[in-house]
């Protein structure tokens, strides 16, 4: 895959700003404490949508609109960003969307969606059978499909990093976290424009290790996506594009078990007061379990967002291992 150029890059965000500001990137004090070194954080958590899937959105149905100007509509499957950031763009463009969600979902996710305007549907026991229930669904009503990865999204997403890497003092690694793989895309298409020298380290969930475990073996390697506390990175297989660019651009891929991310989530809350979900904490968790490797040097973290549902973060702030049965990405 061809990462988007700079110019790609800013003229996406002449779109994605005609309907959202930048975010903030902040070094918190107490944090940078936490973490024995000067962090920033780059708060996608402050999107109109609560989490960075919006810009992909916004720029892939801007160009959606452009090539078929007729479509009716579109169709996503999705545990809740990826159908909250479909959704609003859809309706700002005008298009009808239709979300597909597995039986069980987080209903605070659903009811977002709801309220911004999609048709909702409940098909499939996890992400896997909404998606294929979703193509099914786009080729019968003639709408569009918009998977989780494609270029136009990482175009998209790519925004926040250059609005990141052009805000903050110069990094010597960054911190992403890693679903299907657009935002660790956008970060490395950024650093890469800029001719920066940042290592970028992907993030994943421990009990979902597929793109770790293709990263160490360079070929897509299936996995269980069992993560019961961070749905967004609940990856079984590996986008090959998405893993491609991962190879050739990124450092390594850390591990984060369940309970790290939940310590992070905790951390993000006592040191910043800011809500993060499981998915949004993990960059986080990572950092903390390589607190001797980055010691003393300056670090980035993506906190991606922030839609966790209020009895989840119930139980993590009480520091309770039950975390609910969600699985599968987006």
């Amino acid at each position: 895959m061809q990462l988007p150029s700079l110019k790609q890059i800013r003229d996406a965000q002449t779109v994605v700003y005609r309907f959202m500001p930048p975010t903030p990137q902040f070094s918190w004090p107490l944090l940078n404490q936490r973490l024995k070194t000067e962090a920033w954080i780059k708060h996608e958590n402050h999107s109109p949508v609560g989490a960075f899937k919006l810009r992909g959105a916004l720029v892939y149905i801007a160009w959606l609109k452009q090539t078929l100007p007729g479509l009716p509509g579109v169709v996503a499957a999705t545990r809740g960003n990826h159908g909250l950031g479909v959704g609003m763009a859809a309706r700002l463009a005008g298009l009808r969307a239709l979300v597909i969600v597995p039986h069980g979902n987080s209903r605070e996710k659903n009811r977002a969606m709801i309220a911004q305007g999609v048709e909702l549907i409940e098909h499939g026991l996890d992400f896997q059978e909404s998606l294929e229930y979703a193509r099914e669904v786009a080729a019968k009503r003639g709408f569009a499909m918009v998977d989780s990865f494609h270029e136009r999204l990482v175009m998209g997403v790519a925004t926040y990093a250059l609005e990141f890497f052009e805000a903050t003092p110069p990094l010597e690694t960054v911190y992403v976290p890693i679903g299907l793989g657009s935002s660790i895309c956008g970060v490395a298409a950024v650093r890469n424009a800029l001719e920066l020298n940042a290592k970028i380290v992907g993030v994943v969930a421990a009990e979902s290790p597929s793109y770790a475990l293709s990263l160490r073996e360079q070929r897509v390697i299936e996995a269980p996506a069992r993560t019961a506390i961070a749905d967004g990175l609940a990856c079984r297989t590996p986008n090959p594009l998405a893993l491609e660019v991962i190879c050739k651009n990124v450092d390594r891929i850390v591990e984060a078990s369940d309970a790290e991310i939940a310590q992070a989530m905790r951390a993000y809350c006592e040191d910043t007061h800011n809500l993060a979900e499981g998915a949004g904490a993990a960059a986080l968790a990572g950092a903390l379990q390589e607190m001797s490797v980055h010691e003393g040097k300056r670090i980035g973290i993506i906190l991606t967002g922030g839609n966790v549902d209020r009895e989840v973060y119930e139980q993590v702030l009480a520091g309770s291992s039950n975390h609910g049965h969600q699985s599968s990405i987006a």
